[in-house]
């Protein structure tokens, strides 16, 4: 019969301390405290899986007890080794506080430490997984694990130090065992690698070493398992990443070519084929998403540093490089977010491959947006409903031959906001346009700059009439109709109330944008500043006759997008218009007071509000009564 196989990661498991992988500032402490002979009664080993906690633990306990100790190279000879290395429990006890966590277990393990070493120097208790024990077993453990025998050491491992009673970490010596480096990992399975005869390649030993999360029996099992494919031919990158499903990398990024090209057929059909062999949607996008963040590292790196960084090789590095050109990093960034979220839209869903299609063709539509930050600046502006001061607008202006009674102008003419509908306006409007004596030969296109000099301030009644004309909210309207406007200007408004309820109300963070936001799209500028307070001593009253505030727009309003608009000369076509629109205007007066009587009867009233009743009712939401 033939000898019975040992594992790789038992076969290799280190015998001293200097064959430990990374962990130097544990082995530099341990080494010194031997050489000192300055032994601690207890110790807690902290750390992820596979670090080499227990390794350590038993590699400590052999040094102490060895027939030549406490020495640093313990000679693996002597009855004390042995034990250790067969794991033969009589002076050396190793322990698994998973299956052994009552209360009951930690009695019968302090009634047995008063007996004497059989052949070693100390009694050595290694509990793993201690973090597992309940607080009654902690608590029985406690008195003697500070006040231990003199022959006797606790080594304690873990990996949830954080579940461990702050009582029991406090009586020991903690040491922190960190993720072994890629690097150390790649060296020593390489060494496993000659030792054992497998042929297998670098890039198959690196992706090994970076899927084992620094973990080193991870890396030895995986090894183990890919040396059956390594005893003829060279075990390869392809043949690691089947192994663990991972998509290769000519997949993915042939995959990325499609999404980035907005190629979405394409990506599609890629994925079924993907699918098709055998992946899980969750693996799919998982490996996606691993390989946007390896674009994201490649695009914002020195490119000496991505081979290092991203694991790829040479020629991978520069295929990558250059797919991360067509791209901007917020771009790659988004691609990430939206991955990732489909992932935890697969994991709560029972149709995956319905979410993964969806996935594909979304990240395929997004990837065409060119530019996140100009996107964004153009909905901002959008958004904002204005054009930012300084930068030039186009406009037309026509030159104008004077002919008699050839053609009429274009004329943009503000129209008073009224509840009448849009037919009755346009009739009304389609009346009162004037004849004018002009005749369009050709435009020329002329470049204004819009500008904070070209406002009139000295005219607030036309200036605060037109502020009120850009609010669209009724409650704000209504509030302002209490308001007395004292400058109204593009550096500042300033608005007064008499009451203090009514500056606080309008103070308010939704009422206050409102204003800031008319006042924007009146000065044809960002961020306006706006005043609320009550009325102080010098402010200017404001002719309520001229210009109180109502849905009726005023005869002038601040228009600074039409500066460059030419009005036609003055004649007998201008007193006409003049007179039509006087008409205009008590026609449309009649008109809403008939709608707002019309409404006041559908809602079982029998008369006509006034301003400030209908201002309280929507301002807190009433009604009449």
């Amino acid at each position: 019969m033939n000898e019975t196989y040992l594992p790789l990661y038992r076969k290799y498991r280190p015998q001293c301390l200097e064959q430990i992988v990374g962990q130097e500032h544990i082995k530099k402490t341990l080494k010194s405290a031997i050489e000192l002979n300055k032994i601690s009664h207890a110790y807690l080993f902290t750390g992820p899986r596979g670090t080499g906690k227990t390794s350590t633990a038993r590699i400590l306990a052999k040094s102490l007890n060895c027939v030549n100790g406490p020495t640093l190279n313990p000679c693996n000879e002597c009855a004390s080794c042995k034990d250790v290395t067969n794991t033969v429990p009589i002076d050396v006890i190793e322990i698994d506080a998973a299956s052994n966590r009552k209360v009951e277990d930690t009695q019968n393990i302090l009634e047995k430490i008063q007996y004497t070493p059989v052949h070693g120097r100390y009694k050595i208790y290694i509990i793993d997984e201690v973090h597992m024990l309940t607080n009654h077993a902690f608590n029985a453990l406690l008195k003697t694990l500070e006040e231990p025998p003199e022959n006797v050491i606790f080594i304690l491992a873990t990996t949830e130090v954080h579940k461990v009673l702050d009582t029991i970490k406090s009586r020991c010596q903690r040491f922190d065992f960190r993720r072994i480096t890629t690097e150390d990992i790649v060296k020593h399975l390489r060494f496993i690698s000659d030792k054992e005869n497998i042929k297998i390649t670098d890039e198959a030993l690196f992706a090994i070493a970076k899927n084992s999360a620094g973990g080193m029996r991870d890396s030895i099992a995986l090894l183990d398992q890919l040396s059956l494919l390594g005893v003829q031919n060279e075990v390869t990158l392809d043949d690691v990443n089947n192994m663990l499903g991972r998509l290769s990398f000519d997949i993915l990024k042939q995959f990325t070519d499609f999404i980035i090209s907005s190629d979405t057929q394409s990506a599609i059909e890629s994925l079924e084929k993907v699918y098709n062999n055998g992946n899980e949607p969750t693996l799919i996008l998982s490996n996606l998403c691993e390989y946007f963040k390896n674009l994201l590292i490649t695009k914002n790196s020195r490119p000496e540093m991505v081979e290092e960084l991203t694991g790829y090789n040479d020629a991978q590095a520069k295929e990558t490089t250059e797919q991360a050109k067509k791209l901007e990093s917020q771009q790659i960034v988004f691609l990430l977010e939206r991955t990732a979220h489909y992932i935890r839209e697969l994991k709560q869903t029972t149709n995956q491959y319905l979410w993964l299609e969806v996935a594909v063709i979304d990240l395929a539509n997004l990837a065409e947006n060119s530019s996140l930050i100009s996107l964004q600046t153009r909905v901002q502006a959008l958004e904002s409903g204005s054009v930012n001061i300084g930068s030039p607008q186009v406009i037309h202006k026509p030159n104008i031959v004077h002919s008699q009674n050839e053609a009429k102008t274009n004329l943009e003419i503000e129209k008073p906001s009224s509840n009448i509908s849009a037919s009755s306006k346009a009739e009304i409007y389609k009346e009162t346009r004037p004849e004018v004596p002009t005749r369009v030969e050709h435009s020329e296109t002329v470049m204004v700059q819009p500008s904070k000099a070209n406002v009139d301030t000295s005219d607030v009644a036309s200036l605060w009439a037109g502020l009120v004309k850009n609010i669209n909210s009724p409650s704000t309207q209504a509030l302002l109709r209490l308001a007395n406007p004292v400058k109204v200007a593009p550096d500042e408004v300033i608005i007064t109330f008499k009451q203090e309820i009514f500056v606080k109300q309008a103070n308010e963070d939704a009422k206050k944008q409102v204003l800031k936001e008319a006042a924007d799209k009146l000065f044809n500028q960002n961020n306006s500043k706006i005043t609320i307070r009550l009325p102080q001593s010098g402010d200017t009253p404001f002719p309520k006759s001229d210009a109180a505030p109502s849905s009726k727009a005023p005869q002038k309003t601040f228009t600074p997008q039409r500066a460059a608009v030419v009005q036609p000369p003055k004649n007998k076509a201008d007193e006409v218009y003049q007179q039509k629109q006087e008409e205009n205007a008590q026609a449309i007066d009649a008109t809403e007071t008939a709608n707002d009587l019309e409404q006041a009867e559908d809602n079982g009233k029998n008369s006509y509000f006034s301003d400030q009743t209908k201002m309280i009712v929507d301002l807190f939401d009433g009604k009449y009564i």
